[in-house]
């Protein structure tokens, strides 16, 4: 599973961080993303330019997770909004060479997909368990994992389903991929959404080439935490909150 992976990884990036870089602190006000309500559910697809997109809201993933970097290559821009049953996000990451799995595999959950390039988000509605959260992931081919996460526990799978649809997409010529998810609400909480609801969400992708102490290993909130997993820190997740 991904979690003992990402400690192995933390236990890689120990001497780096500690000798290199200053670990940043996280403080309030954590992050928001207000999204907004589109009332009939588009087609999903993966051109920012199509009528989809138009009303999303925007944020930016361009900051490693564990200490003061910034990638502006590497700047990602996160659309979204969401309908009566579906939240929708768009990723837009540009790339210098891109780390693929291949042949890719759209068939069935891709496990190890974070160990190549791969933007990842995870929500919860939880505000008193933070540990209990959903994990999605999109490589650039579309190849995909979701995982039902109960963090500290064996009890975090990757059977479960959350009935999403998900597309990938590389424009070679720009040099940007896209990613792009329509996740069902019902999949993520069981109480019904509305304006002014608060979800639990950060935002993340992996970029590069190597192995993991080289890669890119970016957050949208930051987490700052050395020495274990950069992502799941829920402790540190910013906030989704659903707008009219």
């Amino acid at each position: 599973m991904k979690l003992t992976k990402m400690l192995v990884f933390s236990l890689l990036l120990m001497p780096l961080a500690a000798v290199a870089y200053e670990a940043c602190e996280v403080s309030a006000p954590f992050a928001v993303f207000s999204v907004p309500y589109v009332a009939k559910a588009p087609e999903l697809n993966t051109d920012p330019h199509s009528p989809t997109w138009a009303h999303a809201a925007t944020t930016w993933i361009e900051k490693d997770c564990s200490q003061k970097l910034d990638y502006p290559k590497l700047k990602t821009e996160v659309r979204a909004f969401w309908t009566g049953d579906d939240l929708y996000l768009l990723f837009i990451s540009p790339y210098t060479e891109l780390n693929l799995w291949l042949p890719p595999d759209n068939s069935k959950d891709r496990l190890k997909l974070w160990d190549r390039d791969v933007v990842e988000f995870f929500l919860g509605d939880d505000w008193t368990n933070i540990k209990r959260y959903k994990e999605f992931e999109i490589a650039p081919t579309g190849d995909w994992v979701d995982l039902d996460i109960d963090l500290g526990t064996d009890k975090s799978t990757a059977e479960w389903n959350s009935g999403w649809q998900r597309q990938g997409r590389i424009d070679e010529k720009n040099h940007i991929w896209y990613a792009a998810a329509r996740v069902p609400l019902k999949s993520v909480s069981q109480q019904p959404i509305k304006p002014g609801t608060k979800w639990r969400v950060n935002l993340y992708r992996i970029d590069g080439l190597g192995e993991d102490p080289v890669r890119h290993f970016m957050c949208w909130q930051q987490t700052c935490v050395v020495n274990r997993d950069p992502n799941h820190v829920p402790e540190h997740f910013g906030t989704l909150i659903f707008t009219k």
